[in-house]
């Protein structure tokens, strides 16, 4: 088993409320891996069926991912997003619809691939209660905020400084997972 791990800035499937969000987007330099993009399934906590769509949208940096409960296109969340290295991780930035903030959200994922089975997708969300703690310690500026979709908090920090903490290995604790799809085979 081969695993790239990656660490991106956006939970394309699970923007439910209760968001870390930052006042600046993510500067783009790289391509995203070419593994990430395809087809994943999975099935959310009821047991349904979802499907996450990845590919590229429009300009070569930015790509579009689409998700939705399998067979239900018509009710789908649709975000465009940012992909850029740091140290050894990857990251990924995507605006917000007013609804959740209209910031950027960041996030983390690893590619995983299997050779006896389908590739694997692990998204990572920022942990909201970490990320306050930062703020009420003034590692980072920022402060709460309330979406119709629920609280969170908003980092004003500079991105070079918030990239210095997230690439530091010591500090992974900040990323939760929140999803784990598996490649859709034709």
């Amino acid at each position: 088993m081969k695993v790239w791990s990656v660490l991106l800035a956006l939970s394309f499937a699970l923007l439910s409320g209760c968001l870390v969000t930052f006042k600046d987007p993510i500067p783009t330099s790289d391509t995203a891996p070419p593994k990430l993009l395809g087809t994943w399934t999975s099935k959310n906590a009821w047991g349904e069926p979802l499907e996450l769509e990845i590919s590229r949208a429009g300009a070569s940096d930015q790509y579009k991912a689409v998700s939705y409960r399998k067979g239900d296109r018509k009710n789908r969340d649709e975000y465009t997003f940012t992909v850029s290295r740091h140290g050894s991780r990857w990251y990924v930035s995507a605006a917000l619809p007013e609804k959740y903030g209209a910031n950027y959200v960041i996030g983390g994922f690893d590619l995983i691939d299997n050779e006896n089975a389908a590739d694997e997708l692990v998204i990572y969300d920022l942990d909201l209660e970490r990320m306050q703690q930062l703020v009420d310690q003034k590692t980072f500026e920022g402060q709460p905020i309330e979406t119709e979709k629920g609280d969170g908090v908003l980092i004003t920090t500079s991105m070079d400084k918030v990239f210095a903490y997230l690439d530091d290995t010591a500090n992974s604790d900040v990323f939760l997972k929140a999803a784990q799809y598996q490649r859709m085979t034709k």
